[in-house]
């Protein structure tokens, strides 16, 4: 019995490796490619993992995540995109349109799970948000007609202004200067644009802003001017400009105010694409998801700063305020 027992333990033992890398090979290949750094930075696809793991998915378990950082060099990204296909992931993920672009440029066959502000339809991305078509789907953060809102607040909150100036990079595909301008007509504001394509055009642009003069600055979200959030909000401070924006992150920095889809909540949304996908869904066949929860935040330390008086009307109305 001693010896039947001690083959059988051997045989186990020596069967082990194959049957651990069996399961590796059974568990799920996630990639993940992050425009920015790793860890301990903070990053929207901090927010996919988390729902990931809310959904079952766990790192090391079930899947294996295969991560690749660009560390915020725009150039690398095809090179690490490439990389990442190559390793035969059952998904690929990704957030920004720039990020999007690159998945979609190295494979048409492995699904793509992404989180855009850029309109998929009008960049290419997707045939339709109903029916994507094609080995992509995700979210969108596009929400566009909220813009005349932001400037209805800003309004509310400046009753005398009739002079503000939009910041935006022309060439992230949007409707959001198109908007604007017709509310501004509704409201009685001229619109100025300022056009920041690149890094090096942010210091003249802003410059290009403070001459202008104007009553108050919208900021008009993009991965280049998301970068920049800190410094614009500071800018704006200093020139004494109220400043409005899109996305919650910009009034965590110093903006006036925003209002704007919960970016969070919709790149973690995303994570049900990837999990519909890893039970067999295809891309084609999965809607595009917009936004359905939107949060008004104002930041009553700087609107002391700059010596405004929020009215009661916008403070009741804010889902959240920064102190």
């Amino acid at each position: 019995m001693k010896r039947i027992t001690a083959i059988l333990f051997v045989l186990l033992i020596a069967s082990a490796p194959s049957w651990v890398e069996g399961q590796a090979k059974n568990a799920a290949r996630i990639g993940l490619l992050v425009y920015g750094n790793p860890p301990p930075a903070t990053s929207p696809e901090q927010n996919l993992v988390q729902g990931l793991k809310e959904l079952g998915w766990v790192d090391g378990q079930n899947m294996t995540l295969v991560v690749r950082y660009a560390e915020g060099r725009p150039e690398r990204i095809p090179g690490l995109a490439r990389e990442i296909v190559e390793s035969r992931v059952d998904v690929l993920c990704g957030v920004g349109t720039d990020v999007a672009k690159m998945l979609s440029g190295v494979t048409k066959t492995v699904p793509i799970v992404v989180s855009v502000s850029e309109d998929p339809v009008e960049v290419g991305l997707v045939a339709s948000l109903n029916r994507p078509g094609g080995n992509i789907t995700g979210v969108t953060f596009v929400s566009a007609e909220l813009a005349p809102k932001r400037l209805e607040q800003l309004k509310e909150m400046l009753p005398h202004a009739s002079r503000v100036t939009v910041l935006l990079n022309p060439t992230h595909v949007d409707l959001e200067y198109k908007e604007l301008e017709t509310a501004g007509r509704k409201l009685g504001i001229r619109l100025q644009a300022v056009e920041v394509r690149s890094p090096e055009e942010l210091d003249p642009g802003l410059r290009a802003v403070a001459a202008g003069k104007p009553d108050a600055l919208i900021t008009v979200p993009s991965r280049l001017l998301n970068l920049n959030l800190k410094r614009i909000a500071t800018f704006a401070l200093e020139q004494r400009l109220p400043s409005v924006s899109m996305w919650p992150a910009f009034t965590e920095v110093g903006g006036l105010m925003t209002y704007g889809p919960d970016v969070p909540s919709m790149v973690k949304r995303s994570a049900h694409h990837v999990d519909k996908i890893l039970k067999g869904a295809k891309p084609a066949d999965l809607p595009m998801e917009r936004p359905t929860r939107f949060e008004f935040v104002v930041n009553l330390k700087t609107a002391k700063a700059l010596g405004l008086t929020v009215p009661q009307s916008l403070r009741l109305r804010a889902d959240r305020v920064i102190e």
